[in-house]
């Protein structure tokens, strides 16, 4: 599972405990540049750049490859997008990504229905 920059910033201010059997499991993935957004994130306390480095060390990280730049600079240009990684992205910024037709999408900060 893929998680998203925000779902991290969230999982670290511990506002959604909903987040935690998700952010529990052992299959978790982040890309480099999720790592350095968040990480980077100007709102941090010493206590979430803390849970964040922990979580981190947890999770598979996915480096931003010459393969996965140059497919997103391709797909951008062309107003498109696709998986390279082929896993779910949890994320609350579904609006962003609804277009993509093969996208698995999981808000868990959503109302349940």
């Amino acid at each position: 599972m893929l998680l998203d920059s925000n779902i991290l910033i969230y999982g670290a201010s511990r506002e959604h405990p909903g987040l935690d059997a998700i952010l529990d499991r052992t299959d978790l993935a982040a890309a480099s540049v999720t790592r350095i957004e968040t990480l980077g994130f100007h709102g941090l306390s010493e206590v979430e750049r803390h849970w964040l480095e922990t979580a981190f060390a947890r999770m598979q990280i996915l480096p931003l490859d010459d393969e996965v730049a140059e497919r997103a600079i391709a797909l951008r240009q062309e107003s498109r997008m696709a998986l390279v990684h082929r896993l779910p992205l949890v994320t609350r910024n579904v609006d962003d990504f609804r277009h993509l037709a093969d996208l698995e999408i999981r808000n868990p900060c959503a109302p349940a229905d």
